[in-house]
């Protein structure tokens, strides 16, 4: 073999090689969608997985993520269930996995606000009327005997709800973590009530994927599903959960460490029973009339 064909050859294997690598990269690839918040802290974990190519795909707001996922532009997202849920309930075929989390909000006022009866008249912000935050409002209010008639409530970005609590523009609002506890760090805020106090182990955000991924690459999503309940596991150590959040997002130690006190990310299957009680608050609020059953949304693991 002249030295010119020699060359030719090791080139040409070199690219071969090359390209067999990116199909393995490519072929254990998962694309996860999901916003910046405390919520989606196991994906964080999930990505230092050695045997998956996790790629976390960010969005500005819960209805660009939903888009991506009902499309398939993404395998999989972080996502506040009952969106999901309405979206299986008009035919887009979703499933859920396992849960983001459990607890993790509050119910934040302005400082000076003690009581749920000093909210009326006055504005009060969730992300997304079809959330766990709303049916935690509405059970604040009912719990303290306050009509919900009574406060006017607004949807606001998760980011700008500190802000416009400092500014006045709202009385309170109820928001994925860390926003309610950067409000209650500055002095903005108060916590008026806690999910666990509400809602204990309330579910609010949760690994939910294009059934798409499942029928494409089962065992893909069998090998995901099981490292992200490991990472979950992980991150019940509370230093390595305020490690992961602090390269995750970008918050002071002391906003972190409030924040990671009200959530739990072990546990996370979802069960007939929590499902059937997220199901009857849905129908009681006004969210959805005719949810999905446990088996049609969360009945198929890979």
């Amino acid at each position: 073999m002249g030295k010119i064909t020699y060359i030719f050859f090791l080139t040409l294997l070199a690219v071969a090689l090359s390209g067999c690598g990116k199909h393995e990269a490519n072929a254990n690839k998962v694309r996860i969608a999901y916003l910046p918040i405390t919520h989606a802290l196991v994906l964080y974990e999930t990505q230092k997985s050695k045997d998956l190519n996790v790629e976390l795909v960010k969005y500005g707001s819960w209805p660009e993520l939903l888009d991506a996922l009902n499309t398939g532009r993404v395998d999989a997202a972080s996502v506040l269930i009952e969106p999901a849920m309405k979206a299986r309930e008009q035919g887009i075929d979703l499933t859920v996995l396992a849960l983001g989390h459990r607890d993790g909000n509050v119910i934040v006022g302005a400082k000076g606000i003690r009581t749920a009866g000093e909210l009326r008249e006055k504005n009060f912000a969730v992300p997304h009327r079809a959330s766990s935050h709303y049916l935690l409002f509405r059970k604040y209010l009912e719990k303290n005997g306050v009509s919900a008639d009574s406060v006017r409530v607004t949807e606001l970005a998760p980011a700008e709800m500190p802000s416009a609590l400092a500014s006045g523009r709202i009385a309170g609002y109820c928001v994925a973590e860390p926003f309610g506890a950067v409000a209650v760090e500055n002095g903005s805020g108060v916590v008026l009530a806690s999910s666990s106090e509400l809602w204990p182990d309330s579910i609010c955000c949760a690994l939910t994927v294009n059934r798409r991924f499942l029928k494409e690459k089962p065992e893909l999503a069998a090998k995901f599903l099981s490292e992200y309940k490991l990472a979950g596991e992980r991150l019940a150590n509370p230093s390595t959960a305020l490690a992961n959040a602090a390269a995750f997002l970008k918050c002071s130690s002391s906003v972190l460490n409030r924040s990671l006190r009200w959530i739990h990310f072990d546990k996370l299957e979802l069960s007939p029973q929590a499902y059937l009680e997220l199901t009857k608050m849905m129908k009681q609020y006004g969210i959805s009339r005719n949810p999905p059953s446990y088996q049609e949304f969360a009945g198929e693991t890979p």
